[in-house]
């Protein structure tokens, strides 16, 4: 028998790429929302920063979903050590344009074509989001500056979400990086939850997975919590293994032994 059956879930628990509609509304998701609403407002940049698995594309994904898509072209970027070109052909694919050009010149004019078109002709607004933000080298810091001026840098046109770890905000201090730094409008830091975030996370999954009572003991979301250390991704990890661990053991109660059993078979 499954975990699933034997526990009675109805599907796959603690999943990543939940609906829109049933991701946890934290106050910190909400304060990503609000500086992004406010950034995009502004033409401007919005800064983003956690550690690995403290929901940061959760909660750009869900901020975005917000967004009328009549009204705004939202353009996901993820970033790599490369140079300023992968960025821009990542750009242009979600411009809906494909070009094996390998110009610098002419990627930027065919960006600022698809942009002026974009805002002048369909009326949308676009918003580029790049995730990890914080695998970007320096000099491609200084050339996303130029990319975000328009009409002499009079139209704000291309608002931007840098979002990455911590590191991040440090990056942005280096000389080359100020110009692009200078638009930043808002900042929004997720940290780690609490234990009692950390309850109402597993909470809010197991509801949703189609369980009404939690097995987890409260020594198990202790456990969950400190093994996590606060962090959504690991504790993902953590809960679904403490479920098929306490499954082969034929335990409706889910214990800290449990998910001690599943952290060892994480990294």
């Amino acid at each position: 028998m499954s975990y699933r059956a034997f526990f009675g879930l109805a599907k796959e628990p603690f999943i990543a790429d939940l609906p829109l509609d049933s991701v946890l509304t934290t106050p910190e998701l909400l304060g990503v929302q609000q500086r992004l609403d406010y950034t995009l407002r502004l033409g401007a940049i919005c800064l983003v920063t956690g550690e690995v698995g403290a929901g940061k594309s959760t909660a750009l994904r869900w901020s975005c979903g917000q967004l009328h898509s009549s009204r705004y072209k939202t353009l996901w970027i993820t970033a790599s050590a490369g140079s300023i070109l992968e960025v821009y052909r990542q750009l242009l694919a979600e411009l809906d344009l494909a070009t094996a050009a390998s110009s610098r010149a002419v990627l930027t004019r065919l960006i600022r074509s698809r942009i002026d078109n974009l805002v002048s002709v369909k009326k949308q607004q676009p918003l580029v989001v790049i995730d990890e933000a914080s695998l970007l080298r320096f000099d491609v810091f200084a050339e996303l500056h130029t990319i975000t001026q328009f009409n002499g840098d009079s139209k704000p046109w291309l608002p931007m979400v840098l979002a990455g770890q911590n590191n991040l905000a440090e990056n942005l201090l280096h000389r080359t990086a100020i110009p692009l730094a200078s638009r930043i409008v808002a900042r929004s830091h997720l940290p780690a939850v609490d234990r009692q975030g950390m309850l109402d996370y597993l909470n809010h999954h197991l509801r949703i997975a189609g369980l009404k009572n939690s097995p987890f003991t409260e020594q198990a979301v202790t456990a969950v919590h400190q093994g996590s250390g606060g962090l959504f991704r690991k504790a993902n990890h953590l809960a679904r293994g403490a479920l098929i661990a306490a499954a082969a053991e034929k335990s409706q109660e889910v214990s800290a032994e449990h998910v001690r059993l599943a952290d060892s078979e994480l990294f």
